[in-house]
């Protein structure tokens, strides 16, 4: 059985991360999606609403979990067995981290574990959720970007600041 996992901060999860999650989901027999958090960000949602969030939105995939996690990630990627760790890649300076990361989490994986890029769908292609947040903030409409459950969610919470 092939498990993997799929990390990010996902504040909040885009069209973009659940391309990639449906994607991966097909490709693996689980995928953990992995919400990291990291005391280096001031999140917009607490690390609970953006699992509750995730696990609302890939609810009909049936392979797929979500958990949360602190601390280094190759920490995790071992203690829980998976064979792969999966990261989306927008551009060309995505890369250029990722590939970065992903030498030394080579050296910091237990034996035999693979990082896996998968390319953005060019529709996703220019979205993150700094720039989706940024345009809510200003009162900008971000339909299409993120999952509908989750644009509202969004919207609430820049309405109740």
């Amino acid at each position: 059985m092939k498990k993997a996992l799929y990390t990010g901060s996902f504040d909040p999860m885009t069209n973009g991360h659940l391309d990639i999650i449906t994607r991966a989901s097909r490709m693996f027999d689980e995928l953990v999606v992995g919400v990291i958090v990291n005391p280096a960000k001031h999140p917009l949602f607490t690390k609970e609403e953006r699992v509750a969030m995730i696990r609302e939105i890939t609810d009909e995939l049936p392979n797929v979990t979500v958990d949360s996690f602190e601390g280094l990630l190759a920490d995790y990627v071992n203690r829980n067995r998976f064979n792969a760790v999966v990261r989306g890649l927008r551009a060309t300076t995505d890369f250029e981290y990722e590939i970065q990361m992903a030498q030394m989490n080579a050296r910091l994986f237990a034996p035999g574990i693979e990082s896996v890029f998968l390319m953005t769908s060019p529709e996703y292609s220019f979205i993150s959720s700094s720039m989706i947040k940024e345009v809510v903030s200003l009162n900008g409409c971000v339909e299409g970007l993120v999952p509908e459950k989750i644009m509202d969610e969004i919207v609430k919470k820049y309405v109740n600041q």
